[in-house]
């Protein structure tokens, strides 16, 4: 017997997803880095063509799912995307092996695409884009608290095995999709008209004005500049660091305990901890300049506290100030995500949303495509420390990006 669909309210099914998501993302990846070297035995550049496998995915992958979520459903797109998701993790853990481990990155892309602006664009449709900020701030909240749960359950279920997370996340994927295809309503998304929506001229349509958007002067634009920069940056910061602790850093022994799956589960779940902190604290105490409809200076400093954590990651001497820096770096990278994602919604027209948002991950995802190899090759021929200041480096005119951008009319009202 089929099951009825009996919708939430949209803000609850919007936590429920984003929320059951950020638990299953952190318990397949807390460790993932780990499993990929200890049992499926990557090599250096091996782990590097992973991430560009992925990255080259979404690439090619964002446009076309995110003319599908504006033309056709947002909703649809969300769920196609939890799905598709659990496949790939799936694949990932069954078999530890680089060609599985591949084939699995280009499915979980594909299945991120489908997610990627697609969720934002319904959510900001459903409740009103004035709303998106406050609504925005607490779901960063939730993610924090709900990775801190996820990295725990990583920590315990990878104890057996270092598969084993990831199949629990994989299945657990295709639960969310199940749930919500009961759950999540879409009432604000009016989808083009059934005569129309194999005509390429509309998809052509769609896309060009997402396009048009971002070519203007003004946020869109700047975001995409902005995306491009951190793209790059972050590709090898976000591959290597746990090859940088390991390399240059002895992990303690406490209680006689020295695994290093346990230890990268604690390294992730206070990062975790000191994050959600960070952000609710900046909301307590800072709460106008979170909800400014124009908030380009908190960004810019919050990006050069990025670029500050990840120099002292790089030259530091200890693990244990290496790791504060790691951490800062996350912490200010947590407060800006809600901020950025709410300012750039306010400046997208409703029926291109989904294109639009689609088109800044494609900026992302081409900045790490073309950064992340270059600098892989660069930490080889070098060392980690060298390639993660150069990453660094690139990432700090972003800060100037965001200090130039100046109010528009509608901010200024």
């Amino acid at each position: 017997m089929l099951i009825g669909r009996r919708p939430v309210r949209a803000a609850t099914a919007y936590y429920w997803f984003e929320g059951s998501w950020s638990l299953l993302h952190a318990l397949a990846f807390t460790l993932a880095l780990l499993y990929q070297v200890q049992v499926a035995g990557l090599t250096p550049f091996q782990l590097i063509l992973v991430g560009t496998v992925m990255e080259a995915t979404c690439f090619l992958f964002e446009i076309p799912t995110g003319i599908v979520a504006d033309l056709y459903s947002r909703r649809l797109s969300a769920l196609i995307g939890a799905f598709v998701v659990g496949i790939g993790i799936l694949i990932q853990g069954i078999w530890p092996s680089f060609g599985p481990i591949v084939l699995a990155t280009v499915v979980w892309g594909i299945g991120y695409t489908f997610v990627s602006g697609a969720v934002d664009a319904w959510i900001t449709d459903e409740v009103g884009e004035n709303a998106m900020q406050p609504l925005f701030t607490r779901y960063q909240q939730q993610h924090l608290a709900l990775t801190v749960v996820g990295t725990i359950l990583a920590g315990v279920v990878g104890q057996v095995n270092l598969q084993l997370p990831m199949i629990v996340a994989g299945a657990g994927f295709l639960v969310l999709g199940v749930v919500m295809t009961v759950v999540m309503p879409e009432n604000g998304f009016h989808p083009v008209p059934r005569p129309e929506r194999d005509t390429w001229s509309h998809l052509r349509r769609t896309l060009l004005t997402g396009v048009a958007a971002a070519r203007r002067p003004g946020v869109v634009r700047s975001f995409l500049v902005i995306a491009v920069l951190t793209g790059v940056s972050s590709e090898v910061f976000d591959r290597l660091w746990t090859a940088r602790v390991l390399e240059a850093f002895r992990l303690p022994t406490v209680l006689g305990v020295d695994d290093p799956a346990i230890w990268f589960t604690a390294f992730a779940l206070i990062g975790s901890l000191l994050a959600l902190l960070a952000s609710v604290l900046a909301n307590r105490l800072a709460t106008e300049r979170l909800n400014a409809l124009h908030p380009a200076g908190l960004l810019a400093t919050l990006l050069l506290v990025q670029v500050a954590g990840m120099v002292g990651f790089a030259l530091s001497g200890s693990l244990w100030p290496a790791l504060v820096a790691l951490w800062v770096r996350d912490s200010a990278r947590a407060i800006a995500y809600p901020v950025q994602g709410a300012w750039i919604n306010r400046n997208v027209e409703s029926r291109t949303r989904a294109t639009t948002l689609s088109l800044t991950s494609q900026a992302d995802a081409i900045g790490q495509v073309v950064g992340g190899p270059p600098l892989g090759a660069l930490a080889t021929r070098t060392s980690i420390p060298v390639a993660l200041l150069v990453s660094a480096g690139v990432l700090a005119p972003a800060a100037l990006v965001y200090a130039r951008l100046r109010p528009s009319p509608d901010e200024t009202d």
